[in-house]
């Protein structure tokens, strides 16, 4: 019988073994189902493949347990198996970081800023999330929902006020006034998608996450993160 499969698999299997054990620390044994109870409280992507993680324990033992010899498997992985268990080891071994993935100039305002110029870089660049600071302070995220808040509330009838507003009036017309959360260039992909999942869990979803060096208000916005763009991670 040829045994690649199985040779291939548990090489996979041995090596996320090892990966989970440096996630915990851990230094003596323990058996791999315990190693996944542990490192799931501290890595998302653990948490993301667990049951993919516990039937490839069962799987493992299967091969190991009821191996007659080195040339002959009792259990031989079908090939989707082996390359999915290859798959998850590599992200596990390497994420990508959102650093990586995300980091980019930003288009950010000043809070005097007026409302036309964001328009206009609604209409030609689509973009919907703006970063509003008071020279280097951040101030907050307006919205293309903020914008409509604001146009709800001074709409008199079917007119429009003449009065264009800056986005300073726009930040307070954000329904979420915390609307983003900063996050450092080192985080992983995976840990970035489960950020905004806890932000929906909680009732308040996140309408951008803001790169820096370290996840730091005061320094300079590297890059931006969207739920658009977390749909499209693998």
């Amino acid at each position: 019988m040829d045994i690649e499969n199985s040779n291939r698999f548990l090489t996979a299997f041995n090596r996320i073994d090892q990966r989970l054990r440096d996630i915990i620390g851990a230094k003596d044994f323990m058996p791999f189902y315990r190693l996944i109870d542990q490192a799931k409280k501290k890595d998302v992507l653990v948490r993301k493949y667990e049951d993919d993680l516990r039937s490839y324990a069962d799987l493992r033992n299967a091969i190991v347990h009821h191996r007659t010899s080195l040339e002959y498997v009792i259990a031989e992985p079908h090939i989707d198996v082996v390359e999915r268990i290859e798959y998850i080891e590599e992200k596990l071994a390497k994420p990508k970081l959102v650093g990586q993935m995300f980091c980019k100039k930003v288009l950010a305002f000043q809070e005097t800023d007026s409302l036309k110029q964001v328009l206009k870089v609604i209409r030609h660049r689509k973009f919907t999330q703006f970063p509003v600071y008071n020279k280097d302070q951040f101030k907050g995220l307006a919205t293309t929902v903020g914008i409509t808040n604001w146009l709800a509330t001074v709409m008199v009838g079917n007119q429009i006020p003449k009065e264009v507003p800056t986005l300073h009036d726009i930040l307070l017309h954000e329904k979420n006034r915390v609307n983003y959360k900063f996050v450092s260039r080192y985080i992983t992909i995976y840990e970035a998608e489960d950020i905004f999942k806890q932000g929906v869990e909680r009732g308040s979803r996140f309408e951008a996450l803001l790169i820096t060096e370290h996840g730091k208000p005061h320094q300079k916005l590297i890059g931006i993160v969207t739920p658009l763009d977390i749909v499209k991670i693998d």
